[in-house]
């Protein structure tokens, strides 16, 4: 099953468009001709980025600044689409940020913001948006998951447990729409050299191998091929991110625990 052809009248939603992965996204599905909807918080950054695309690549380009943590902001955002005549063919679930660090250290609203950007927006905007993609017949749903969802993370509590949500709601939602035209893929990166290192700060991703960090494009790229391929999930950025964090999503919690724990000492300790 490839991605849908691009459309005249549709578009591919990336949310977290202005940085990074997302960006990456948009980048990469402008260069294949689909038109796109950017949706982030920052309005200059998405404007730019839409005249950029739309420019070198005669692609529709649309800037919808949106905070995703805000109430009915997933609504708003699917009626500003439909009313500019657009429907979304495909769907990439990118915002996100991380909390690092004992859960308590951080503000309880600020958990609350975590919740509803990595697991309400994903669910609210997969579920309004796919009863077109299923009346039309075709459509392609992208979740970033991580592999921060493999294994528990003391230190990046919510946050691991946000991921592993989308993975396994990727997994089984992929497998309910089997044979009617649409594909779910989750995208699990490890550590990605992009804004959402500096602005989460994690300290325990400076001691992880080298070999193991990719880049906001080459996520882009290895999630857009696994996606055409219907694959299920991917981890991306070659053989070895796959080997070094592949093993967590079969490793048993009461091995997996004591090693997270020590690898994010670092963040546990704040």
């Amino acid at each position: 099953m490839a991605l849908p052809s691009p459309a005249p009248d549709g578009t591919a939603l990336v949310t977290g468009a202005s940085a990074g992965i997302g960006e990456a996204f948009a980048r990469a599905l402008a260069e294949r001709g689909h038109g796109v909807t950017l949706v982030a918080r920052r309005a200059d950054r998405l404007e730019k980025l839409a005249a950029e695309l739309s420019e070198a690549h005669g692609i529709r380009a649309e800037a919808v600044p949106a905070d995703l943590a805000s109430a009915n902001a997933c609504e708003k955002l699917v009626a500003e689409v439909e009313q500019r005549g657009l429907h979304v063919d495909v769907l990439v679930n990118n915002a996100g940020f991380g909390i690092y660090g004992p859960f308590g250290s951080a503000p309880l609203d600020r958990e609350f913001e975590q919740l509803a950007v990595l697991i309400g927006a994903v669910v609210d905007l997969t579920g309004r948006l796919l009863p077109g993609m299923l009346e039309r017949g075709a459509g392609t749903i992208i979740n970033m998951s991580s592999t921060a969802g493999f294994q528990p993370l003391p230190g990046n509590a919510n946050y691991a447990a946000c991921k592993s949500f989308v993975l396994l709601h990727s997994e089984a939602l992929r497998a309910e729409l089997k044979g009617k035209g649409v594909s779910v893929t989750a995208v699990c990166p490890g550590p990605v050299r992009s804004e959402f290192q500096e602005t989460s700060g994690p300290k325990f991703a400076d001691g992880l191998p080298k070999f193991t960090w990719t880049t906001p494009e080459r996520v882009a790229a290895d999630g857009l091929k696994a996606a055409a391929r219907n694959r299920r999930a991917v981890i991306p950025g070659g053989l070895g991110p796959k080997l070094f964090f592949g093993l967590n999503r079969v490793t048993p919690s009461a091995v997996a625990l004591p090693v997270a724990r020590k690898i994010m000492a670092k963040d546990l300790d704040g």
